[in-house]
């Protein structure tokens, strides 16, 4: 017994060790450029001392306009997140066209990330066609999109997530499933907006 406690206890360790040395900086960066990860986009000063700082980039073969929009209207209960529907949008699907009734979007606006749609993140600063920067007022959470061209009729798109864990709070348990989930969710969500703004182009 006591041998297979230690045997289950080692391969946990090797688990955790694996991640935090390889998965985890592989993710925290997924399709960013060496220059978009260290270089300070608008929002990095809301969170000092970030346990989770996530920036990931995809090139989309649109103009800035085209792929703006997208972001504006996101949320629960508005365009969706364009990610697994069934998981983070209720099982509603996420929208395919540009809603002209999400598109106004002012400083201090709720993105709604919960059912009730009372719960989620707000709208700091943005600059129209090039950056929108969502946080959670209280300087624990900021998250950026970012646009800039990157060649003929053609841009990326880079979003850095900034978060401070509270580690003795109950946003603890929502701290580790930001760890494990946010990254595929996050793919799933900058590719649906990619072949979105694609399809308009």
């Amino acid at each position: 017994m006591q041998t297979s406690t230690i045997s289950v206890a080692l391969i946990l360790i090797f688990l955790v060790v694996l991640y935090l040395k390889t998965i985890r900086p592989w993710q925290l960066h997924w399709g960013a450029r060496n220059e978009e990860i260290n270089r300070s986009i608008p929002g990095d000063d809301i969170v000092s001392n970030a346990s989770f700082n996530a920036t990931r980039a995809v090139t989309i073969n649109a103009p800035p306009e085209n792929i703006y929009p997208w972001i504006v209207q996101m949320g629960l209960s508005r365009a969706g997140w364009y990610s697994y529907d069934l998981l983070d949008n209720l099982a509603r699907k996420s929208a395919e066209s540009i809603l002209p009734e999400f598109q106004k979007i002012e400083i201090g606006d709720l993105i709604p990330m919960s059912p009730d749609g009372k719960q989620g993140i707000w709208v700091k600063e943005f600059r129209e066609n090039k950056w929108m920067l969502w946080w959670d007022k209280i300087g624990d959470t900021s998250w950026v999109w970012e646009i800039y061209p990157d060649g003929n009729n053609r841009c990326r798109l880079v979003t850095r997530v900034r978060m401070k864990y509270r580690w003795l709070s109950f946003s603890a348990i929502f701290n580790l499933i930001i760890e494990f989930f946010d990254f595929p969710m996050m793919r799933k969500c900058m590719l649906g907006i990619k072949k979105r703004a694609e399809s308009i182009s």
